[in-house]
């Protein structure tokens, strides 16, 4: 169940989109260009939960932010709708750069910490997990869910009748949980 999400093999094995993606992502050569800085494709496309206009978001650990932003300038500064913003995420100092290029969105999202311990990163990583665990079904309710309005992690908290006020929180607890605990969530919802 678990996978090497640093390996795009599995895109390139995929959806028509997920094939779509790994092509705009080795175009653009964007983990090639931010190769020091640890980056990995987090979301909705890896996990075949997006919608037409999903985006690529790649995760990057970096201790310097000016750095980042102008590594990411360099390569991208021309692309269609380039914007860069620096901003508190959860307290941590963030660079956030975004691009349009060969017909995706990307969104490069810089902090301070290593991948793995990135939100982004973690919801994936348990969406997975629920995901293969309840089957292709609940892939199909989540994507409805998104397609009626809900973002990511609220809809899978509405789908799993996670409890907590913020479905953000909510996920990132169901992290030390067990297979079997996880399964028991999924047969009682």
């Amino acid at each position: 169940m678990t996978r090497n999400w640093r390996d795009l093999t599995y895109l390139q094995n995929g959806t028509a989109k997920q094939q779509t993606a790994a092509r705009a992502i080795e175009q653009s050569a964007v983990l090639q260009r931010l190769q020091a800085f640890d980056p990995v494709l987090a979301g909705t496309i890896p996990l075949d939960i997006d919608l037409g206009d999903s985006d690529l978001d790649i995760v990057c650990e970096c201790y310097d932010l000016e750095l980042f932003a102008e590594i990411a300038r360099s390569f991208y500064a021309d692309c269609e709708g380039y914007q860069e913003a620096r901003m508190p995420v959860q307290a941590v100092p963030t660079c956030l750069v975004s691009f349009f290029a060969h017909g995706f969105w990307f969104e490069l999202f810089a902090q301070a910490r290593p991948v793995e311990q990135q939100n982004a990163y973690r919801h994936m990583i348990i969406e997975h997990r629920l995901l293969q665990l309840a089957g292709p079904k609940a892939r199909q309710h989540i994507r409805q869910l998104k397609q009626n309005g809900l973002k990511t992690e609220p809809a899978f908290a509405s789908y799993f009748h996670i409890p907590g006020a913020d479905p953000y929180q909510a996920l990132l607890a169901l992290e030390p949980w067990t297979d079997d605990q996880l399964l028991d969530l999924i047969v009682g919802r």
